[in-house]
């Protein structure tokens, strides 16, 4: 089960951060060039116009540390994000994904491949100035951009992945499953600022939740409860309004906790524990359209049984996070 982020983390990731990260799609105007930045993966408090519809795409592959206990290693994982939102209201945008996933081991090893559980999501976003709380309104002017915003957004999946997912030799393995078996939810908040004309900070705390499931094989799992707290700045470091062009660097931390993960609802050793990864990146806009690259890796853990858990999240040499949106 020390395998469980090839089915949790993308996904997870796919549901809460990656819809709600990229909101800093430039507009057609100068003023949308001149507006806040958006982080690379974590959330922000960006919400979409009304009646404007965002197309996503997001690829996360985590690359692994391989040691000799361990043979065969986790080789990589690939989490593919496909999305779509829509803006009900000024201060309500509603999104679905559908994942792919592929996880691939040494040689020797087995590999799983295919489309896992679909997600539906909402977000919710507020101002707040000096006349109070508020419900983001349908215009704001580039002094309003400047106060703060914050937003609600909550989210679960549906199983349309198949959780019991057969590998080549016929066995089932929660951790290599396309689904979850039953729905999982998310739910976080945001708050983002900025901090100068070109400076922003986005903040974020979020959990995301699992039920236990039976698989076909008899073993009944909950995978543990997964806690983020991220925060990013953005620079807006290059504008050229005439091409209505914009290039941001931009700094990412993010701390999570995982909970141990439950057979026969008992605490499974090797799973579980705690990391912060740092990843840098830079966000382009052009357009109406928005373009992400970051590496991310991870600089402190603290593992629970930390020698057994190759494959896992805080045992990656390195993960590469692509993004590129489009509004219409």
């Amino acid at each position: 089960m020390n395998k469980r982020i090839l089915l949790g983390a993308g996904l997870v990731l796919g549901l809460a951060q990656a819809a709600l990260a990229h909101h800093g799609v430039a507009g057609v105007g100068v003023a949308a060039l001149q507006g806040p930045g958006a982080p690379i993966e974590s959330a922000a408090s960006s919400v979409l116009p009304e009646g404007g519809v965002l197309a996503y795409l997001k690829v996360d592959e985590a690359r692994f540390r391989k040691y000799d206990w361990a043979a065969p290693n986790a080789d990589y994982a690939r989490f593919t994000m496909l999305g779509l939102g829509y803006g009900v209201t000024p201060w309500f945008s509603a999104y679905v994904f559908v994942p792919h996933n592929t996880k691939v081991e040494e040689s020797g090893g087995l590999d799983s491949r295919g489309w896992a559980d679909m997600s539906l999501m909402g977000q919710v976003g507020f101002r707040y100035d000096q006349d109070g709380w508020r419900l983001t309104p349908a215009n704001e002017s580039l002094d309003d951009l400047e106060d703060w915003h914050f937003s609600v957004f909550a989210g679960a999946t549906v199983p349309t992945g198949s959780a019991n997912h057969r590998l080549a030799d016929g066995s089932i393995d929660a951790g290599k499953s396309l689904g979850f078996g039953k729905p999982a939810w998310s739910l976080g908040i945001t708050a983002s600022k900025m901090l100068s004309e070109t400076l922003t900070l986005s903040l974020e705390a979020s959990t995301f939740r699992f039920q236990p499931y039976t698989y076909d094989n008899g073993e009944r799992v909950q995978f543990g409860a997964e806690n983020r707290l991220n925060g990013a700045l953005a620079w807006r470091a290059l504008t050229l309004p005439e091409q209505r062009f914009r290039l941001d660097p931009v700094l990412e931390l993010q701390y999570l906790t995982l909970g141990r993960d439950r057979v026969e609802g008992v605490g499974e050793r090797g799973t579980g524990g705690r990391m912060l990864y740092v990843m840098p990146g830079v966000r382009a806009y052009w357009h109406n359209a928005s373009f992400a690259l970051g590496v991310k890796k991870p600089v402190w853990t603290d593992l629970n049984e930390s020698s057994t858990q190759q494959g896992a999240e805080g045992k990656e040499k390195y993960r590469l996070v692509f993004s590129a949106s489009l509004m219409f």
